[in-house]
Formats: structure tokens, C-alpha cells, sequence
């Protein structure tokens, strides 16, 4: 078996595309959720929150030819994938190019504006708007079939698009792909461009915020007055690396991945279940070969849901008892779907290197329904950690849980 370590780590949300950014916002308790305005016209729609990247844009050196195929959420992903290889000191080194770099990456879905042009074929029977390349942006693998193209990676690519799950799955598939030797190198991640459709989604099961007036507010995970999720946006993907391949070539080492487990449910497409959670965790401590002692932090998936929190974190509780620190950066993004996965392995890895663990935005009170944990309010909290967990669940009972060891 390999080792497997991260040697580069990037990401784009509304929040900043820099951890030094980010870490400043969380700091100082500033929500990336505005009441979206454009989305009045929809007056089915109830949520009017969301979390967007307002101030997003492509790269300059990016080509008009590079472009044709990707939509927003290529971009995300593309781009971060960029940032997190820049990180690794490869985007210009001939070696990921040679098939020993991959890719694993997914989405909720691909490109909704090009949904929405097939859609109108169907309707109204014309094609307007499709082109050759309309196929390419919406397909469920857009971002990791665009990652692999635009930097001309010829190893495995595996798509993953899971929903909840598809970024965290992303990294999972990647580190096993390395771990049993396939190849040296993997980008791994996910993104999610922002839709009022994937907010219909959530809407339609009564599941979304409704603190239209005070955006700033919510999401609410596991908080006694939370009142449904809020989706968000962005990208995230990190750079892993078979550990004697790094050390030869002198990388720098973030982290060491040494445990993932998956699972599913096999009960119901949106009612979690906490027995398949904590089997997750199990797989994946079982996997690093450690105790459930030895983990210091758990990222909790946090989606202000009221069914989702209380499974969650009863499960959590069950495995680790009430002494557990927790928290969800999904308080200050929202639900970026595809991407949190990804995004939240980023923060765990960066909480643990600086031992500056960021609160849940939002927890004043916890619902006495939830596991007991010690949950993370108010102000950073220092804990220094060998081990940290990333736990993410998705829609179909798809369960995740990535376990990070701090290097060296």
C-alpha cells in the first residue's frame, strides 16, 4: 500500500479564493449570504438566500478555444484545479502530463444554462442557443472531463457526481487510486454553480431558509432556531500525491490522507440514516487503523436541516461521545452541494496545520434533538490536533468520511 499526502490545495468561494481571505471572514464573522434579488421573478420560490460568488472571473490567459467547452461550474472547478496545482509547484512541470496524473471531480449537475436550452428544444422545438459544445457544459462530468483536458491529464479520470458527496467522493476515489498503486498523482474536488433551480429543489421539501429579510442570519446548522439550508457556490480541489513521488521531488506536504470511508443507506433517497453514518466513520477509522480516540476535530456536514443535523450528530455522538469538537463552515457559505466536500477537506487541513478551528456562524442554542458534541460557537477555537475528520452526506443515502493526518 502507498502513502498518500496533499501537496497542493486551492478554492473559490464567496468568501475569497485564498485561505487568508477566508480565515479573515470567518474570524470575523462575516456571512458570504445575501437575499438574491434577481430571483423574485420566480414566485413559486420561497427562499430568496443564497450564497454567490459575485465577483468571479476568468483568468485572463484562459483562451477563447479553452472556453468554449466549459460552463460556470468548469470554470470553478478548472480554476481551482489551477490554483491548487500552482500550490503543488506542477502547473508547469511536464510530469502530470506523462499519464501519471489523474483526475476525480464531480457536480451535482453540469451547466444549467445549457439544461435550460435543451429544455426549450423539447418545448418549443427550436435549438436556440445549442451549439457543439452545449452537450459538453451540461454532461454530469463536465468538470473533470474539462480539468482533464485543459491541462492535458491522461491518467484515470473518474467522475463523480454525487450530489453532497461528489467532491468529498472525489478526494476518496483519488486517495485509493493512489493508495493501490495505479498512479503517483491525482487533482481530486468538486464544484457547483449556482441555480434557483437547485434551490427549487430543497424548496419543494420544505427544507430551504426562509429568513429572506435577514440573510445574515441563516443557515442555522444544528442551532434550536434553524429553519432549512441555503445553497452556495464554488470550487475546490486539491492536489494528492503518492508520498515517496513528493519527497523526491521535494514537494511540500500539507497533510497525510489516511483514512476513507463510503457507504450508503439503502433506506430512502432523502431521510438519513444514522446507523450507515456512523458505519462511514467506522470505514474510514478503520481504514487509517486508528481509534475513534485519536481524532481530534470532526468538520460536520451541517446543513441546517432538521432531519440531516440530528442524524448526523447522533451518529457522531454514538462514535465519539459527547467530549467531540464540531463545527460547519456551511454557516457562513452555505450548502455549495458538489463542492463542500472538497472545499471543507481544505479547511480541516488548514484548522489543523494553524490549530485555529472556525465556529459554527449562527449557534446560539442547540437543538436539544442533536448528539451531544462539543460544539464550536462563538470564537475560534485553539486545539492542537494530530488527526482531523471531514464527514459529508448526500441525497440517494450516499455517506462520506475523509480522515486527514498532520504532517509531519
Amino acid at each position: 500500500m502507498k502513502r498518500v499526502v496533499v501537496t497542493g490545495m486551492a478554492g473559490i468561494t464567496s468568501l475569497g479564493s485564498d485561505w487568508a481571505s477566508i480565515e479573515a471572514n470567518f474570524i470575523a464573522g462575516r456571512s458570504g449570504i445575501r437575499r438574491m434579488d434577481e430571483w423574485d421573478r420566480f414566485t413559486e420560490l420561497n427562499t430568496r438566500l443564497a450564497g454567490p460568488i459575485d465577483d468571479f472571473a476568468v483568468p485572463k490567459h484562459w483562451t477563447r478555444k479553452q472556453l468554449r467547452s466549459m460552463g460556470r461550474v468548469s470554470r470553478l472547478a478548472v480554476g481551482a484545479a489551477e490554483q491548487a496545482l500552482q500550490d503543488a509547484g506542477l502547473l508547469d512541470n511536464p510530469i502530470i502530463r506523462d499519464g501519471r496524473m489523474g483526475v476525480a471531480c464531480g457536480s451535482s449537475t453540469g451547466s444549467t444554462d445549457e439544461i435550460k436550452a435543451f429544455g426549450n428544444m423539447l418545448l418549443n422545438s427550436v435549438a436556440e442557443g445549442l451549439n457543439a459544445n452545449s452537450y459538453v457544459r451540461m454532461m454530469p462530468h463536465t468538470t473533470a472531463a474539462n480539468i482533464s483536458i485543459f491541462f492535458g491529464l491522461t491518467g484515470r479520470l473518474i467522475p463523480t457526481s454525487s450530489a453532497c458527496t461528489s467532491g468529498s467522493q472525489g478526494i476518496g476515489y483519488a486517495y485509493e487510486s493512489i493508495k493501490f498503486g495505479r498512479l503517483p498523482l491525482m487533482l481530486a474536488g468538486g464544484a457547483e454553480e449556482l441555480c434557483p433551480t437547485e434551490a427549487m429543489v430543497f424548496d419543494a421539501l420544505y427544507a430551504t431558509s426562509l429568513k429572506n429579510d435577514a440573510p445574515h442570519t441563516s443557515p442555522r446548522p444544528y442551532d434550536s432556531g434553524r429553519d432549512g439550508l441555503v445553497i452556495g457556490e464554488g470550487g475546490g480541489m486539491l492536489v494528492l500525491e503518492e508520498l515517496e513521488h513528493a519527497l523526491a521531488r521535494g514537494a511540500h506536504i500539507h497533510a497525510e490522507i489516511v483514512g476513507f470511508g463510503s457507504n450508503a443507506d439503502g433506506q430512502h433517497t432523502t431521510r438519513p440514516e444514522v446507523s450507515t453514518m456512523r458505519r462511514a466513520m467506522e470505514l474510514a477509522l478503520e481504514d487509517a487503523g486508528i481509534g475513534a480516540h485519536a481524532i481530534g476535530y470532526v468538520n460536520g456536514h451541517g446543513t441546517a436541516t432538521e432531519q440531516g443535523d440530528i442524524a448526523e450528530t447522533q451518529a457522531t455522538s454514538d462514535l465519539f461521545g459527547a467530549h467531540m469538537p464540531i463545527s460547519s463552515q456551511k454557516s457562513f457559505l452555505g450548502h455549495t452541494l458538489g463542492a463542500c466536500g472538497a472545499l471543507e477537506s481544505w479547511f480541516c487541513i488548514e484548522m489543523m496545520n494553524r490549530d485555529r478551528y472556525i465556529p459554527t456562524l449562527n449557534l446560539d442554542e442547540v437543538d436539544p434533538r442533536c448528539g451531544a458534541l462539543d460544539y464550536l460557537r462563538g470564537e475560534v477555537r485553539v486545539m492542537h490536533n494530530g488527526y482531523v475528520m471531514n464527514n459529508n452526506f448526500a441525497f440517494g443515502g450516499v455517506n462520506t468520511s475523509l480522515i486527514f493526518r498532520r504532517w509531519p
